[in-house]
C-alpha cells in the first residue's frame, strides 16, 4: 500500500453519506468526521448521534472535536474513547469567525502554552491516537509554527495535519506544501498535508512527497472516487479496468448520494447537506452554475432529484466521465 490517503474534516460534508459513497468506490485509509462540538456532545445534543456515527468503516474513522474549554474537550475525548475508531483529532484549523470568536478552532494557535496544556489534558483522558489539524498560524511565520507544534508534540500529540495557509488566508492563496515538508523534517511525529488537492492526479503526485500522509477535502466531494483513482494512477493504468471501470456514471452517483443522505441523516440536515455536496459535485457538469441555482431553489430532496434527473435527460452526453482522459 502507498502513502495513506485521508478524507478531510469538512462541515456539513464529512458525514456518513459521503463516507458511504467514497467507500463504494474503494474508500480511503482514514475518514475524518466533520467537527463535533465537545459541549454539544457532552450535553447529549439532539443530533450528536449522527455526528459520531462512524460507519461504514469505524476502524478507519477519526473523530474530530472542536471546542474552547480544555475540560470539555478532555471529557468529550474520553466519551469517544469507548467507540471503535482510528483516533481522535482536535480542530485547531477552522478559521470561521463563528468558531474562532469562541476561542475554538484556529484561535488555539494564538497561544502555544494554552494549546499544549489542553492537549495534555486530552492525552490523559484517552488512550486513542491523538492528532491535531491546524494551519500555519496567525501569520506567515514558520518558526512560530514549529515552536507551536513542538509544544503539542511534547504534550502528547501523535500526528499533525497541516493546512499550509495562515488563519486569515482561508483559501485565497495557494497552499504552501513546502511548509508541510519542513515540518515533517523538523518534528518526530508524522505530519500529513492538506490543501489544493483538486483531482486524482494531484493526489497521486502528492503521494510521492516528503510527508507522512495526504488529505483531500473538496476534491473528494467533487470526485468521490478520487482515492481509488489516485491509487490506480500510482499503480499504473492496468489496474484501472479492474477497479472503477472505464467511466463513472454521474447520474447514478448523484442519485445514490441522495438515497444515502435520506437513509443516514435526519430530515433537518437534508437540504443543507445536499446543497453543500452538489456545490462541488456539479462542477463535473458543463452548466454547473445553472444546476446549482436550480438545486438552491428546491425545498426538498425530491425536487433536487428531479432537477438532476432532468439535467441528465436533457444532456445524456454528460452522464458519464471517462477515466481514459481528464484529471478526475
Amino acid at each position: 500500500m502507498g502513502m495513506p490517503f485521508l478524507l478531510a474534516p469538512m462541515a456539513e460534508l464529512s458525514h456518513r453519506p459521503l463516507r458511504e459513497l467514497i467507500h463504494s468506490f474503494g474508500g480511503c485509509d482514514e475518514y475524518y468526521t466533520e467537527m463535533i462540538s465537545a459541549p454539544a456532545l457532552l450535553s447529549g445534543g439532539e443530533f450528536e448521534s449522527y455526528y459520531i456515527d462512524g460507519l461504514p468503516d469505524p476502524g478507519k474513522t477519526v473523530y474530530q472535536l472542536v471546542g474552547a474549554n480544555p475540560e470539555q474537550l478532555a471529557a468529550a475525548a474520553a466519551a469517544l474513547s469507548g467507540k471503535e475508531c482510528a483516533g481522535i483529532d482536535i480542530n485547531m484549523g477552522c478559521a470561521a469567525p463563528a468558531i474562532t470568536r469562541t476561542g475554538a478552532g484556529a484561535a488555539w494557535m494564538n497561544s502555544a502554552d494554552a494549546a499544549a496544556r489542553m492537549i495534555e489534558g486530552v492525552r490523559k483522558a484517552t488512550d486513542r491516537r491523538l492528532s491535531v489539524k491546524l494551519r500555519i498560524g496567525p501569520s506567515d511565520d514558520y518558526e512560530y509554527l514549529l515552536g507551536f507544534c513542538r509544544a503539542l508534540e511534547s504534550a502528547g500529540v501523535e500526528r499533525i495535519t497541516l493546512h499550509p495557509r495562515t488563519v486569515k488566508e482561508k483559501f485565497r492563496r495557494r497552499a504552501r506544501w513546502e511548509y508541510v515538508a519542513r515540518l515533517g523534517n523538523d518534528l518526530s511525529v508524522p505530519v500529513a498535508g492538506n490543501g489544493d488537492i483538486a483531482d486524482a492526479a494531484d493526489l497521486a503526485e502528492k503521494a510521492g512527497g516528503p510527508w507522512a500522509a495526504v488529505m483531500a477535502g473538496r476534491g473528494a466531494v467533487r470526485f468521490p472516487w478520487i482515492f481509488a483513482r489516485a491509487r490506480m494512477l500510482e499503480g499504473g493504468e492496468s489496474r484501472k479496468q479492474n477497479f472503477l471501470g472505464d467511466s463513472i456514471d454521474l447520474a447514478e452517483t448523484a442519485a445514490r448520494f441522495l438515497d444515502l443522505l435520506v437513509r443516514y441523516q435526519p430530515r433537518e440536515f437534508h437540504l443543507s447537506r445536499a446543497r453543500r455536496f452538489f456545490a462541488y459535485f456539479c462542477d463535473n457538469l458543463t452548466w454547473a452554475h445553472y444546476v446549482k441555482t436550480l438545486i438552491g431553489r428546491e425545498p426538498d430532496i425530491s425536487g433536487i432529484a428531479a432537477v438532476l434527473a432532468g439535467y441528465f435527460r436533457d444532456h445524456p452526453e454528460e452522464r458519464y466521465i471517462s477515466l481514459n482522459s481528464g484529471p478526475s
